[in-house]
């Protein structure tokens, strides 16, 4: 693909608070119209990588482009065409959604500015509860708003910061569809989600464990690069189970599914012979099955180890 097509493009981003260097040496490249998911524990790196390749932060070290500008030397320029939704609700609870978003288009110096604030009711299908005040929507709705409010300066690139934490699953379904139509007219996003089914709805993903980039790639992608064989253990009895099953020759992984274990591991033949054995003399059944994105994501968490914890 023509790298001019990449909206973000770096190579050796650094970035450190004091003592703790939170991003190591990040590589990403980024394409126009694309929904890219960055996932990770708590605390592993993730807002702060996604804030430096939107110019939000000013990387230590490294080089690349954002938007065609440089990310270290232009990151103000960058953000200026960059809109961004934090986690928590930052507008104001006192105005109403109207005044919320004519308030938001005078900071940004919009021009046009009431025709643009109708258009972004419009489209976010708030229109109907323009004089509604901020403070008594529920959180899907809240969503929709500051959705709207980070459309109004038009930007080429939105930045998610666990958009839709505390959302109802149809606020949820709701607000990726717009996130894909919003991709379908070549605006870029980048998502931090702990959400499975989200990171599903991603073009491509992201792994960010404590500072370092570990895979990258679709979801598929993702999956196949942890080489994981999984079967699927089900029948009455499994309570209990999890840590014998954890003990066995080749299992790396153990999770519930439901009413159900996933065992997965590496070395294929190995975990299928001791499982055998093991469920030899129960009324157990197994069967193989495709490790799933959230076998995957454990399986990385678990070699991962928080540098500054103890």
């Amino acid at each position: 693909m023509d790298e001019a097509r990449f909206i973000i493009d770096v190579a050796g981003i650094n970035k450190s608070f004091g003592a703790k260097h939170v991003v190591k040496d990040l590589a990403l490249r980024v394409r126009q119209g694309e929904i890219f998911g960055f996932l990770g524990p708590n605390g592993s790196g993730k807002t702060t990588s996604i804030r430096m390749l939107c110019g939000l932060l000013t990387p230590d070290s490294g080089s690349g482009t954002c938007l065609g500008l440089d990310v270290l030397t232009q990151s103000a320029a960058i953000k200026r065409q960059v809109g961004y939704m934090t986690q928590k609700f930052s507008l104001w609870d006192d105005l109403t959604i109207g005044e919320n978003l004519d308030f938001v288009a005078r900071m940004f110096g919009t021009k046009e500015r009431k025709p643009a604030v109708t258009q972004a009711l419009d489209e976010l299908g708030l229109g109907g509860r323009r004089n509604q005040l901020a403070g008594t929507l529920s959180g899907g709705w809240k969503q929709r708003l500051a959705l709207a409010a980070c459309l109004l300066h038009q930007p080429k690139l939105l930045l998610l910061d666990e958009p839709t934490a505390g959302v109802d699953p149809k606020a949820r379904r709701d607000f990726w569809e717009e996130i894909h139509r919003l991709s379908a007219a070549g605006i870029t996003v980048l998502v931090s989600t702990h959400y499975m089914d989200e990171a599903e709805r991603c073009h491509r993903l992201a792994y960010i464990a404590y500072g370092t980039l570990l895979a990258s790639g679709t979801a598929d992608e993702v999956v196949a690069s942890q080489k994981l064989h999984t079967w699927q253990i089900s029948g009455s009895g499994l309570q209990g189970l999890t840590e014998r099953l954890r003990e066995l020759p080749g299992a790396d992984l153990v999770a519930s599914f439901g009413a159900t274990l996933h065992i997965s591991g590496k070395d294929e033949g190995k975990l299928q012979a001791s499982l055998q054995e093991f469920l030899r003399t129960t009324s157990l059944s197994m069967s193989a099955v495709p490790p799933s994105l959230e076998d995957a994501f454990i399986h990385m968490m678990q070699g991962s180890q928080d540098p500054f914890q103890g």
